[in-house]
């Protein structure tokens, strides 16, 4: 794997929330990856507007967003609650995935699909998607970048960035020195949640921290 780094010569905020989208509306549900179009549910709609009200209780100082429609639609309430702008942060992107579009993933299907093993040979870099090391550096220029963005507004200020599930699962298993190669049904990182990077002086990410304040709409609770 590649080098990563921890260390960021620059202006600072406390910390950094990384917010997965909230629900998509995918009655199909396709593996939708980097497709552009893909909006969100109205129960997503609500995830994003809950976690717009529950971010009032921090000093934000700037708003990132992934490219993605999910991503731009999420951080919206978020952004008006701080009276901001969204950044569009390309770094934030979803993983690039061989499954995308289709109806099945890893975990759920592929084997019954032989012209899909190929892909499957190397679960360490992962062999059927953006390898993990390009994910963790992406997501770290854009974790440092929002650090900045924020500061600008003012000393200690926090930011958000709005993503997906995989980067920012992978982003937090290298931080916290987890084996990349997971299951991925055991992912700490629901809809909506939020897994925070606590910076020191010295510009270390030293701590991280995850809450999900949109807990009560997640579908299996609401059953």
């Amino acid at each position: 794997m590649g080098e990563l780094y921890l260390l960021y010569d620059g202006l600072m905020a406390q910390s950094v929330h990384v917010l997965r989208h909230g629900q998509v509306h995918n009655p199909e549900n396709i593996l939708y990856g980097r497709q552009p179009g893909w909006r969100l549910s109205e129960l997503g709609q609500e995830m994003a507007q809950t976690v717009g009200e529950w971010s009032k209780h921090f000093d934000v100082g700037a708003v990132l967003a992934s490219p993605l429609q999910r991503a731009q639609e999420t951080a919206a309430p978020l952004a008006a609650a701080h009276n901001l702008e969204i950044i569009t942060d390309p770094n934030l992107i979803e993983a690039a995935n061989i499954f995308e579009g289709k109806k099945f993933e890893l975990g759920s299907g592929v084997l019954r699909h032989p012209g899909m093993w190929r892909h499957l040979t190397r679960p360490w870099q992962p062999s059927w998607g953006e390898p993990y090391d390009e994910q963790i550096n992406r997501m770290l220029a854009a974790l440092f970048a929002a650090r900045d963005a924020a500061a600008e507004s003012g000393p200690d200020k926090d930011a958000f960035m709005v993503s997906h599930q995989l980067p920012i699962w992978i982003l937090r298993s290298a931080v916290e020195g987890r084996r990349l190669m997971h299951d991925p049904r055991k992912r700490e990182c629901t809809l909506a949640s939020v897994t925070s990077f606590h910076l020191n002086d010295d510009g270390i990410i030293e701590g991280v921290s995850y809450s999900e304040p949109a807990a009560h709409l997640l579908p299996e609770k609401k059953k």
